[in-house]
């Protein structure tokens, strides 16, 4: 049980080493507008962010 629980600690680690969290706060009517322009393109909201973040820094 030690081993998965180390290997546990291991993966969430090394997950914090390489992934950072961003999240704001906006109306909840633009977001429901959002999510459903964004489901509607077969996307989530993660994917649709990473791609829209690649365009701005591509500029």
């Amino acid at each position: 049980m030690c081993v998965a629980t180390k290997s546990r600690a291991e993966y969430f680690r090394k997950r914090r080493e390489t992934l950072k969290m961003f999240a704001v706060m906006i109306e909840r009517d633009t977001l429901d507008e959002l999510d459903a322009k964004i489901a509607a393109q077969g996307k989530t909201r993660s994917d649709w962010l990473r791609e829209k973040i690649s365009e701005e820094l591509s500029k």
